[in-house]
């Protein structure tokens, strides 16, 4: 299969264009280098430094191709309304204008990188109520170190649920706007143009390669800093925050599926699948298993801060990823996590 992989010299496009090659695919390297992910614009030999803004002047790279895998985007939460302007261009204009130039190029089948940031709040449930919506959690509470979120019809606190991927989607950051821009884009493209898709939603992924130090870090990344640098690692809230971390390397496997899956897929479909490793972990878990792995003797520290962009738990069910795509993490966290303490990072 001849692929069109975006984003490619990023933490997970790496990872996929590895996966691809491993097993005798033909990868057409794009990527814009953007600084704050890469800490250096020079393409790795072989990548084409392309805006995916300018897809639709990209005619010689899509001739031949087979399938898109669109991992390019501007990531991270956006820290204030300022950044807006950067996620709707990269993320919603750039896979728009990529759709625009797959279907003059003729070609039908993506897969796309999505995220667990479409849902906003994971599913919660009350004992006595079922499940219910998930209220923002009010001020005075988190002040007060009441994290949990409460039930809006009797105020008792409800326990976490898998997520299923026909929960609604709630966006809650610039971030999570523009994955859910790409969905639906892409949705309308498939259904339009005869298109086939299959959009990924990543929940908390490491890994080797992963970026250090920069908006683009995840949370266990920024804990192996801590302890690189003899600092506890700083636990939000009250650490008990759930949620499923997935390993790059399972990203990547998850990838293959999804082309395998277009490929076979009829014109005019599309589908969304959680890509999580099934095992739900806890933050102060998480600094637990990175400094395990670093064999560090500095203890995590639960500081009881907050940011109030966060989410309370979300935790993804892996049921459909596993009936329809064949897709079953193969690293869980126990073994993963402290194996990241010592990967090599960029």
């Amino acid at each position: 299969m001849r692929v069109l992989l975006t984003g490619s010299a990023g933490f997970i496009g790496g990872a996929v264009a590895r996966a691809l090659a491993a097993r005798g695919d033909e990868v057409v390297a794009v990527d814009l280098m953007v600084p704050q992910a890469h800490g250096s614009t020079d393409a790795p030999d072989g990548t084409h430094r392309l805006d995916v803004r300018d897809a639709e002047s990209w005619g010689p790279l899509l001739a031949g191709v087979d399938a898109v895998c669109h991992q390019a985007a501007i990531v991270g939460a956006g820290v204030t309304v300022a950044d807006l302007p950067a996620y709707a261009a990269h993320n919603d204009l750039g896979t728009a204008a990529l759709l625009a130039a797959m279907h003059a190029a003729g070609v039908e089948r993506l897969a796309l990188a999505s995220s667990m940031v479409v849902y906003g709040e994971g599913r919660y449930a009350c004992a006595d109520h079922g499940v219910q919506p998930a209220r923002p959690r009010a001020v005075a509470d988190l002040d007060a170190g009441l994290f949990e979120n409460l039930c809006p019809v009797c105020g008792g606190p409800m326990s976490w649920e898998l997520v299923p991927e026909d929960a609604p989607v709630d966006p809650r950051s610039s971030y999570a706007a523009s994955k859910v821009a790409q969905e639906h884009y892409a949705a309308a493209w498939a259904r339009q143009g005869g298109g086939r898709v299959v959009a990924l939603r990543y929940h908390n992924v490491y890994g080797p390669g992963m970026p250090r130090d920069t908006p683009y870090s995840g949370v266990a990344a920024i804990f192996r800093s801590a302890l690189e640098r003899g600092e506890p690692p700083r636990v939000f809230e009250d650490g008990g925050q759930m949620r499923d971390f997935v390993h790059v390397d399972d990203v990547a496997r998850a990838n293959l599926a999804a082309l395998d899956a277009v490929s076979a897929a009829p014109p005019s479909s599309y589908a969304a699948y959680n890509v999580c490793s099934g095992r739900p972990v806890s933050i102060a878990d998480v600094a637990r298993l990175v400094a395990v792995g670093a064999a560090s003797p500095v203890e995590p520290l639960t500081t009881g801060e907050y940011r109030l962009g966060d989410v309370r738990h979300i935790v993804a069910s892996p049921a459909l990823a596993a009936a329809q795509l064949g897709f079953t993490a193969a690293i869980g966290p126990d073994e993963g996590l402290p194996a990241f303490a010592t990967a090599p990072l960029r």
